[in-house]
């Protein structure tokens, strides 16, 4: 509990309308809800890490929503980008369940991952800097009017 037990401590940001009721907005979590199945970033900043054979932080894993499967993998990396195939194949091939394993175009080169002042990843800028990245291009109809995209 959070404070005199007046509240629950979670990862998920909301917000709360004037009757008092909550919409939870997003969460900054590590994991991500894919097709109902839980997928711990952490689990997989670790197989990239382990597949590029690196020590230092490259990898940032976040979530982007996904309309099919509510959410998808974002893969910041600072790492050579001609590598990311053969990570890919890697992690594939390493026996981590499918879901776990980020498709190659969920992968967004920056020049460096976002961090705290701590020296800590900062999960919030990394979901923003992909949901920016990632984000689904709404199309214009005729009449000039934003649609949803069609898959």
């Amino acid at each position: 509990m959070h404070g005199k037990g007046t509240g629950l401590l979670v990862s998920d940001i909301a917000l709360m309308n004037e009757d008092g009721f909550i919409k939870i907005t997003d969460r900054l979590s590590r994991f991500s809800k894919i097709g109902g199945e839980m997928v711990p970033h952490g689990r997989v900043e670790e197989a990239l890490h382990e597949a590029a054979g690196v020590d230092t932080q490259v990898f940032a894993v976040t979530a982007v929503a996904d309309e099919r499967r509510g959410e998808r993998l974002a893969v910041l990396h600072t790492f050579d980008e001609e590598a990311i195939p053969k990570i890919v194949d890697e992690i594939v091939a390493s026996g981590l369940p499918k879901l776990f394993a980020p498709r190659r175009d969920q992968f967004l080169k920056v020049d460096e991952l976002p961090l705290l002042g701590t020296g800590k990843l900062d999960l919030r800028a990394a979901k923003e800097i992909a949901k920016d990245a990632f984000a689904t291009p709404k199309r214009v109809s005729p009449a000039g009017e934003a649609t949803e995209p069609s898959r």
